[in-house]
């Protein structure tokens, strides 16, 4: 896992993703083969026969044994869940990019990654102790260029990936419910800018860690700067007629809104087009954008 980390960090190789995914698959499953072992689970591929069991083995006679997604699957595995869907992400993009470099995916899954290395120390120091902890030998990397809001907002479009990769992502991520998508478990992201410190004892971390509504936080005022997602845009569902009618679709009713968001089950929490508030949905820009391009590919219809 140090090896994984270390390539991703490097600047100076462009193979990064892939190597990271390889390496870090490889450090959990030994990670769980050694839990396994230490638990008395037996982790090898078998066939029972009718007295004992008949062991599946490589051509030169090694065992073989299991996999990182067959010890994720099993009952024994005590990875939480949403753990676990982070290491099947990665599991299923390296199906995808195996067999193909693909340079253009580091600053769209580098959340995903950091999460990875966060739930891996946290299970090493679990359930081996804490003289295995990995963080002792990290620091944070040194960056050669600040990260402002509009580049945080720019990576989150999926535009410039491969096809391929870019429709994974998305079918993966939509399976997911919203608390899910958002816990750190699963993608663990930071938003953070430069400030210039003024006080000694300030400039020995690049970053430091404080919770928004902390008293610690509060009353630092100025020192630090803490970014809060902004509340997003909601339309109730006349509100979005009332726009597409505006927009050049006068036949659009409230029948045909109604009738789309049912064919997409589109209130799906894990569609991300809205939000229920006591009991009121609430469609998000996302949404509006579905809408108008179902209005535009029925050509005259709304017309």
């Amino acid at each position: 896992m140090l090896c994984a980390v270390q390539i991703f960090n490097n600047p100076a190789i462009v193979f990064k993703s892939e190597s990271f995914i390889v390496l870090s698959t490889i450090a959990w499953t030994y990670l769980l083969h050694a839990y396994y072992r230490s638990t008395q689970v037996d982790y090898r591929y078998f066939t029972q026969g009718p007295k004992r069991k008949k062991y599946d083995t490589t051509k030169r006679g090694s065992y073989k044994y299991w996999e990182l997604e067959r010890c994720l699957d099993d009952n024994n595995c005590p990875v939480d869940a949403i753990s676990k869907a982070n290491l099947k992400f990665l599991i299923g993009l390296r199906h995808e990019i195996e067999h193909q470099m693909t340079t253009r995916i580091d600053e769209y899954l580098s959340a995903r990654f950091q999460a990875c290395c966060l739930n891996y120390n946290r299970y090493i120091r679990e359930l081996f102790g804490d003289n295995f902890g990995i963080d002792k030998h990290l620091s944070f990397s040194l960056q050669f260029s600040s990260i402002s809001e509009d580049h945080a907002n720019q990576i989150k479009e999926f535009d410039e990936l491969p096809k391929n990769i870019a429709a994974y992502i998305k079918a993966f991520d939509d399976e997911l419910s919203q608390d899910d998508f958002n816990s750190s478990a699963y993608s663990y992201r930071v938003l953070y800018v430069p400030k210039t410190v003024n006080r000694k004892g300030q400039a020995d971390k690049v970053i430091e860690f404080l919770s928004a509504d902390s008293e610690e936080a509060k009353s630092l005022n100025n020192e630090y700067v803490v970014i809060k997602d902004r509340e997003r845009p909601k339309h109730r569902p006349k509100e979005i007629v009332d726009i597409m009618k505006a927009d050049g679709f006068p036949n659009f009713s409230m029948h045909w809104h109604t009738k789309l968001w049912r064919e997409k089950d589109a209130k799906k929490p894990a569609k991300g087009f809205g939000v229920d508030v006591a009991g009121t949905w609430y469609w998000y820009d996302q949404w509006l954008d579905e809408v108008e391009k179902y209005c535009v590919a029925q050509g005259n219809k709304f017309k």
